[in-house]
């Protein structure tokens, strides 16, 4: 869960929650644990906006089964002669894409953008930092070769941290990836969420242990300090803004530091979701993929 983007501000139920957190905790560490890592884990469905709706009007729905349910694609310009996958942040869908999606495809791209698991139209009501890049990696594999990713936030952590493992049947590597706003830390990212709803230590103890048991490695080897370099990526740009608020710009430049290869491009006055459809961001994405 991208924790910051659901609390930026604190919504009128927070003093509830942490009351109930507190309750909880003293109760059963194990029944904190529960809510704690369902609400981590459940993204809102947030009310469709006319331009997404106008975003979407021009694409081709196509569904990708996953190991356990199927998610939605969208496909822009299909005689476009290089594809760009889009992949959206937490809580977050396809159609937060239309402005770029408008821009590659008049660049002569073949653009898709997938609905994470329990986003969009693709169903479900939790998901996981893997779940959500195994979802990614279906798509790749379905569309075959992919020239370029533009990924934002969570979406980014999901297929640059996990990671998702692109034209594997040639190159084995990724030609271009765009990155926008991402964490560098996954603990970061599990720190604020838990800072927000003032959890014991214990109970995030117990989180980082549940995905150290489910998934055989630590909570932190997914995050971007420990795989950004590793990629198989011929170049890679990073662009974040000074004024985030809900991923610290802190951790763009510690991802810059850990990464020498990486492009790293500072924006100011955009925060962390303005930055997807901001001209001049867009307009050196397009660049940037020539």
């Amino acid at each position: 869960m991208n924790s910051s983007s659901a609390f930026a501000q604190d919504p009128p139920g927070i003093k509830f929650l942490r009351v109930k957190f507190r309750l909880l905790a003293a109760v059963s560490t194990k029944l904190a644990f529960a809510a704690a890592w369902q609400l981590f884990t459940t993204p809102r469905r947030l009310v469709e906006k006319k331009w997404e709706t106008a975003a979407l009007a021009d694409a081709r729905l196509f569904w990708v089964p996953t190991a356990h349910s199927k998610v939605a694609a969208y496909e822009w310009n299909p005689a476009g002669q290089r594809t760009v996958l889009l992949v959206h942040g937490w809580e977050h869908r396809a159609s937060f894409w239309g402005y770029l999606a408008r821009t590659l495809v008049a660049a002569g791209f073949r653009v898709v953008a997938v609905d994470g698991p329990a986003h969009g139209a693709s169903p479900g009501t939790h998901t996981t930092l893997p779940a959500f890049g195994a979802a990614v990696q279906a798509v790749a594999d379905t569309l075959g070769k992919v020239y370029a990713v533009v990924a934002h936030s969570f979406g980014g952590a999901a297929t640059a941290g996990v990671p998702v493992h692109f034209n594997q049947a040639t190159t084995g590597r990724l030609p271009r990836l765009v990155l926008l706003a991402v964490p560098g830390s996954t603990m970061a990212v599990a720190q604020r969420f838990a800072a927000l709803l003032r959890l014991p230590a214990a109970v995030v103890a117990r989180m980082m242990q549940h995905v150290q048991d489910q998934h055989g490695r630590d909570a932190e080897s997914f995050s971007l300090l420990h795989m950004g370099s590793r990629l198989p990526v011929d170049r890679a740009v990073l662009f974040h803004d000074d004024t985030d608020a809900s991923i610290p710009f802190a951790e763009a430049q510690e991802i810059a530091a850990s990464w020498p290869l990486l492009d790293f491009r500072p924006t100011t006055g955009l925060g962390h979701n303005r930055i997807m459809r901001d001209p001049a961001v867009m307009q050196q994405v397009v660049e940037f993929l020539q």
